[in-house]
């Protein structure tokens, strides 16, 4: 009888399923997309619950479709869309108000009242490896508290649980048994210390956080408990979890200082392993746990960008643009090379490097020839750009891009990946497995459960399919990025 391993993959728009066999190929795949709620300008929220019964209807789907049931399942690993911060009931497990995703920018004003406190930004940064900005889940949890009626006295009274997507799929999953989480989530809140590897008190006092809201913190390779027998029909190990772009990393088998990923999903998310020290960036990236194996910790340089395929979403669903996100490459094939419009997807604010929570997206360049193509193609470049200011920043640390590996929904796109490669004047290299985010979350799973015995056997299973080299010149590469920079300039909230 066949063995898998099932990884959940729970996203910002969809929740997914999929079963890897031991030698770490997919085997199945279970989807289900789930609404995105826009309550105020610049405000993102799910229903959790959405989430938990997508989730599960992923999880029956995969196994339905290769005719197999939990008894064939070996272990768990869940990975998630990070910073998405949950409140719900201990009892009842009933969330006290929706999601709030980590593109929601609701605290923006907080933020920046606090950002006048120099030495406090200091403080967090040196502490977490973060910027202060909404994106985290500190301010939204600060938020839940004060503003939905009753929840910080009830929390102060035990009463309620806090956790990012992974610790709430791990509550439901072990039937309200298990409030934990790993590493890789926690070291997205902005409240864990990721030098000393705990909740921080100071944190917790400044954002006026009860500590029993919070999770246990375990490495990303742990015993996170059973599943509950009525979710999938029998009892199964989860013994993995790991912060989607953490696990994109993981899979892409970055184990070591100076490799690089960058995914490609609803946002960019490029991760740069630097090792068992923290480095703190003086240019806007992030220092983050990339993972945390045995009680010891590998650090990542990451910069974050908000919309990738989320733009290309913009344009199929409220633009109309597109009719699937694949039209774009064809589209984008027919336009000049030359085009000098651009268009800044700044629709929940700008990230890294930048972190302007209220920069506005906009369109530049267009003339009276402009057309539907040109617009698309704008929103495909407009990735690369943004990427092109990571990997800026990154130089600026001392880091150098030679090679990228990318993975993600978007980088089916041929013409993406060519394009990449040209403005970025670097190789950039797709994997023959691109589920890397849930092969992430399958391998670390594997490794808790025996089936995988070291990172080196990880390593060797990595294969490239695509190997992708510049062919424009430095020319053409920098005239097209100036005009990138110029129109980041128009949008900007403050010069």
């Amino acid at each position: 009888m066949k063995k898998y391993i099932l990884a959940i993959d729970q996203g910002t728009t969809s929740s997914r399923a999929l079963l890897f066999d031991l030698d770490g190929k997919p085997c199945a795949v279970g989807q289900q997309e789930f609404r995105q709620y826009f309550p105020a300008n610049g405000w993102v929220e799910h229903d959790p619950l959405e989430i938990w019964s997508s989730t599960v209807a992923s999880c029956r789907s995969a196994l339905a479709s290769v005719a197999a049931d939990a008894a064939d399942l070996i272990c768990i690993g869940i990975t998630n869309q990070r910073e998405t911060t949950i409140v719900w009931d201990r009892q009842s497990g009933e969330p006290v108000h929706p999601a709030i995703v980590w593109q929601d920018r609701r605290t923006s004003d907080y933020c920046q009242s606090l950002r006048q406190q120099e030495q406090l930004v200091e403080l967090i940064q040196d502490k977490t490896g973060l910027l202060l900005d909404p994106y985290f889940s500190a301010t939204k949890l600060r938020w839940i508290l004060n503003n939905v009626e009753g929840a910080r006295e009830r929390a102060e009274k035990g009463e309620l649980a806090f956790g990012t997507v992974d610790s709430y799929l791990l509550w439901q999953l072990s039937g309200g048994r298990q409030h934990s989480t790993d590493a890789s989530n926690a070291s997205r809140t902005m409240l864990f210390n990721i030098r000393q590897q705990c909740w921080d008190d100071e944190l917790l006092e400044l954002f006026d956080i009860p500590r029993n809201l919070l999770p246990e913190v375990k490495d990303c390779a742990a015993d996170f408990g059973l599943s509950d027998k009525s979710v999938l029909g029998a009892e199964v190990p989860v013994t993995g979890i790991l912060g989607d772009q953490q696990a994109a990393a993981f899979g892409q088998c970055c184990f070591h200082p100076g490799m690089a990923k960058s995914t490609y999903g609803t946002g960019c998310f490029l991760l740069v392993n630097t090792g068992s020290e923290m480095v703190k960036s003086s240019n806007r990236l992030l220092s983050t746990v990339a993972y945390r194996l045995n009680n010891q910790t590998s650090y990542a340089i990451e910069g974050s960008i908000f919309m990738a395929g989320a733009t290309m979403q913009w344009l199929r669903d409220e633009m109309r643009l597109i009719k699937t996100a694949a039209d774009s490459e064809t589209m984008a094939r027919a336009t000049s090379d030359d085009l000098s419009v651009y268009l800044v997807p700044a629709f929940t604010g700008l990230g890294a490097p930048y972190w302007d929570a209220d920069a506005r997206a906009a369109i530049f360049g267009m003339t009276r020839d402009t057309g539907d193509k040109e617009i698309v193609t704008a929103g495909l470049m407009s990735v690369c750009y943004q990427t092109r200011d990571l990997a800026e920043a990154i130089a600026a640390d001392g880091a150098s891009l030679e090679t990228l590996r990318v993975d993600g929904g978007m980088i089916k796109n041929d013409y993406l990946l060519q394009k990449l490669a040209d403005v970025l004047a670097c190789e950039v290299h797709r994997p023959t497995v691109t589920e890397t985010t849930a092969l992430g979350a399958a391998y670390v799973a594997g490794l808790q459960a025996g089936i995988y015995d070291s990172l080196d056997q990880i390593s060797s299973k990595w294969q490239l399919d695509k190997a992708t080299k510049p062919e424009k010149d430095e020319q053409w590469r920098q005239a097209r990025y100036r005009g990138w920079l110029d129109a980041v300039g128009r949008t900007r909230s403050v010069v």
